[in-house]
């Protein structure tokens, strides 16, 4: 699966891009090309076991009761 926080713009809103660059909407940080192809599944990366990034989210995005739960 794809990053689903992945995104590639032409754009950071001031300045255009000659080519799409990838954005980390969890970080709202640009990355290296060599981060998004990880992202991309290149080297069969599991997001929800693998990516810090990825799981801090979807933590936060957790109510605490359900995280309680576990």
């Amino acid at each position: 699966m794809t990053c689903p926080y992945l995104e590639y713009r032409h754009s950071d809103g001031d300045v255009d891009f000659d080519h799409e660059r990838p954005l980390c909407t969890v970080q709202e940080e640009f990355v290296s090309p060599m981060k998004a192809d990880i992202c991309n599944d290149r080297f069969e990366f599991e997001h929800e076991c693998d990516c810090e990034v990825f799981k801090s989210h979807v933590e936060e995005a957790m109510p605490e009761s359900a995280a309680d739960d576990d």
